[in-house]
């Protein structure tokens, strides 16, 4: 019985395997020394389109979905993942808004006059109001993060945001005032 030399990673070669690798390796340095060839002898010089960026209308990455995509592209859509980011931003924008809005509101009110019980009633009125949208906001910007989660690759996942901490830090900034 014939026992073939250890491979690169310590086991026993396999029959076959080691020569399959060596033609490839070969064919490998035999294109490079054509192309090589080429390039000296000016056969790539003064090609169409030489200096110009590439028109890469179709991607090779789409494989299954390069139709749908490109039907997408076409009526100046994006892909579903990229759509839902989008929405994402912009109810984070949203929420985003309602605080500057209660930001604004409190801000007027330490103006420097003195602050009335009635108007302190209304903050507060409005503060809660804000808070119980604010958190509904959060809540639905996290149920699409999960959304998208599940159906965008990996790289364009979204760590769900911490609504707790997101809460805590509204009531540190915008205490009820006392009536």
């Amino acid at each position: 019985m014939t026992t073939r030399p250890p491979n690169e990673h310590g086991g026993a070669g396999t029959p076959g395997a080691d020569d399959l690798a060596a033609r490839m390796r070969r064919r490998a340095d035999y294109i490079e020394e054509q192309l090589n060839a080429a390039r000296e002898r000016g056969d790539f010089d003064n090609l169409r389109g030489s200096g110009r960026p590439l028109r890469l209308d179709k991607n090779p990455y789409a494989g299954d979905r390069a139709l749908a995509y490109s039907l997408l592209k076409n009526n100046q859509l994006a892909p579903p993942e990229i759509e839902r980011g989008k929405e994402i931003d912009a109810d984070l924008a949203r929420a985003n808004a309602l605080l500057r809005a209660l930001r604004r509101q409190r801000d007027a009110l330490h103006s420097g006059h003195a602050v009335f019980a009635s108007e302190r009633r209304a903050y507060n009125i409005v503060r809660d109001r804000t808070e119980t949208r604010y958190a509904e906001a959060l809540r639905a910007v996290n149920s699409k993060i999960l959304s998208l989660n599940i159906i965008a690759p990996a790289t364009l996942h979204r760590r769900p945001l911490d609504l707790d901490a997101k809460l805590r830090a509204f009531r540190d900034e915008f205490p009820r005032l006392d009536e």
